[in-house]
């Protein structure tokens, strides 16, 4: 499919969704991660809708929770079900979802007595290692929800914090 490079000005975001396998679990690990509970719940099965996705039909269980500036969609297909993507940050169609922190060390560490499991440890950029050095400082750590939803805690720096 080509694609016009027309810009098309699509520069506010309004919500990330996450397909979870059992909505839940994935309830408590949001609200417990972002201290928010949802501001909406349902379901939904319509054929249309999910002909608007790519899918024959779309029933669904959903939640909504909401971070300053952004909604977290968290959507359980229970028919079509859909298979685990096991997303690794490397393989392409992947994402991650970035929560920004004003005390990198100190959301680490309470994130970690918490038992959140790092998929490494914290990172800082530094120079050498990355160009343009606009990052240099800009301290990160990834983890991932219950369904290997790929996240991340950043404390930008230099231009990265603006």
């Amino acid at each position: 499919m080509a694609v016009s490079h027309t810009p098309m000005n699509l520069t506010r975001a309004a919500h990330v969704g996450i397909s979870v396998s059992d909505l839940d679990v994935s309830i408590r690990f949001y609200t417990a991660l972002t201290g928010r509970e949802p501001v909406a719940q349902g379901t939904m099965d319509s054929e249309p809708f999910g002909h608007a996705q790519g899918l024959p039909d779309a029933k669904l269980r959903y939640a909504t929770i909401n971070i300053d500036g952004l909604g977290i969609d968290l959507i359980q297909f229970q028919d079509p079900v859909g298979e685990r993507t096991n997303g690794k940050a490397n393989r392409p169609g992947s994402m991650h979802l970035c929560f920004k922190v004003d005390d990198f060390d100190a959301t680490y560490q309470r994130m970690r007595d918490a038992g959140y499991g790092f998929l490494g440890d914290g990172y800082t950029f530094i120079a050498g290692e990355v160009t343009p050095d606009a990052a240099l400082g800009t301290k990160v750590a990834y983890f991932n929800d219950p369904d290997g939803t790929n996240l991340e805690i950043i404390q930008p720096e230099g231009e990265f914090a603006r």
